[in-house]
């Protein structure tokens, strides 16, 4: 099965097609060649498996949750998000919270069944938004994790089977624009210790060992925000992945940058943002500008605060996946001024 979008990297640059992205363009005298910029749409598979909470995610309109609706309207969207020039988005096969942040997570949203194997359902939607990602051009930072749903997993050779299956599945349908997140925010409450900063670097390892045809997957994970990924994720990541939640000024998304760059083993490679709930976007000096001003990637974490309509929120379940809250005009027209214009 031939494709038409191929990620790969070079050095600390992105390349889709054996083209650097946003090949040649400046803005405000900074290269934007190389950078992937990226929303967090971990919700495009979402379901809820648990009866008793499925209730939450009804759409407004109608009163009842539905996952075939939900996939269906995030494809309907891509085209405008591309066109907008965002790259790449990050999707999770047990998404992340869809109140934004959670406590608790009683519903159960997962692709992943107890034993590590995946669901077909799951994998149906999956498919979907894979395919019409890599029709347009755009890159999927897909993760496999997160905390809060990785309890339903039964012990750590569930967590290895689910990597190796989510690798054959990718394998068997010769996706090549697709990145690897093991697991959203390693630090951050995992039950298996292989999940947790102190070995999660031997999945990233696991994952660099598997290839097909001569193709493998450039794979890394993310941790909190504020957090600095420590050495042995660096070291042995292809991309380093940062989140800026928490970061009360742009200052300090900078900062997280150069910190990164000094960490022990270091080399060059992609730095990314892949969630950051700071916006401004209106502002001259803003967490979006302050990552592309240090040559890195930044990624828009939108969700629905208390007391906002449906339209707000690309993480908050049931999700409205167009471009109608002012929030997110706000992302897309400065993304695309820097970007595109």
């Amino acid at each position: 099965m031939s494709r038409n979008t191929i990620i790969s990297i070079q050095d600390d640059k992105f390349l889709i097609n054996g083209q650097f992205t946003y090949d040649g363009r400046m803005w405000n005298s900074h290269p934007m060649a190389g950078l992937l910029m990226n929303a967090r749409l971990v919700q495009g598979i979402f379901d809820d498996l648990n009866p008793a909470t499925r209730h939450r995610w009804a759409y407004p309109d109608t009163g009842l949750w539905d996952a075939e609706r939900n996939v269906r309207e995030f494809i309907q969207a891509m085209p405008d998000w591309y066109a907008h020039g965002l790259l790449a988005f990050t999707l999770n096969l047990q998404g992340g919270s869809p109140q934004g942040y959670s406590n608790e997570q009683p519903w159960v949203n997962s692709a992943i069944r107890p034993d590590g194997s995946l669901r077909e359902d799951y994998l149906a939607r999956l498919t979907r938004i894979l395919d019409r990602a890599d029709e347009l051009g755009m890159v999927v930072i897909l993760g496999i994790f997160y905390f809060g749903q990785e309890r339903v997993l039964r012990d750590e050779a569930a967590v290895v089977r689910a990597v190796d299956q989510t690798l054959d599945w990718l394998f068997a349908h010769n996706y090549r624009n697709v990145l690897i997140e093991i697991n959203n925010e390693c630090n951050v409450r995992y039950q298996q210790p292989v999940l947790r900063p102190e070995r999660v670097h031997e999945l990233l390892l696991r994952v660099k060992e598997r290839s097909s045809h001569g193709w493998r997957f450039p794979v890394s994970t993310s941790y909190g925000g504020r957090t600095i990924a420590q050495a042995n994720v660096v070291q042995a990541a292809d991309f380093v992945l940062m989140h800026g939640n928490g970061v009360e000024q742009p200052q300090g998304i900078a900062d997280m940058v150069r910190q990164v760059r000094r960490v022990d083993g270091y080399t060059p490679k992609p730095i990314v943002f892949n969630e950051d709930d700071h916006f401004n976007f209106d502002h001259s000096d803003n967490h979006m500008l302050a990552a592309v001003h240090e040559y890195a990637s930044w990624g828009f974490f939108d969700y629905r605060m208390a007391g906002e309509g449906y339209e707000q929120g690309y993480q908050s379940v049931p999700v409205d996946w167009g471009i109608r809250s002012d929030r997110k005009r706000g992302f897309f027209e400065l993304l695309k001024s820097i970007t595109l214009a």
